[in-house]
């Protein structure tokens, strides 16, 4: 499923949630039909963040993992000529 394809059907989507008590947290219950159009699973994570308007997206990927590895591109690039010879 694409990003657009995805957003385009759930902007459609009349589906409100419900926020519930659940143990001592609170949490939210996706219908089963709005989890099998996601792909999602029991157990998968999803990760929340906050856009500057004050929503809130939950998205499979990890953002602090997304800022990592980004750092971890940037040094490689920049040591390439060392790790190259390293690798040898």
């Amino acid at each position: 499923m694409n990003e657009n394809s995805s957003s385009k059907d759930l902007k459609g989507d009349s589906t409100v949630l419900q926020v519930r008590k659940i143990g001592n947290s609170i949490g939210v219950i996706l219908p089963k039909e709005l989890a099998a159009r996601l792909n999602l699973k029991e157990g998968d994570k999803l990760f929340p963040v906050e856009q500057s308007g004050g929503g809130l997206v939950l998205t499979p990927y990890d953002p602090d993992f997304e800022k990592a590895m980004e750092v971890a591109r940037r040094g490689m690039k920049r040591y390439h000529n060392a790790l190259a010879e390293l690798a040898k």
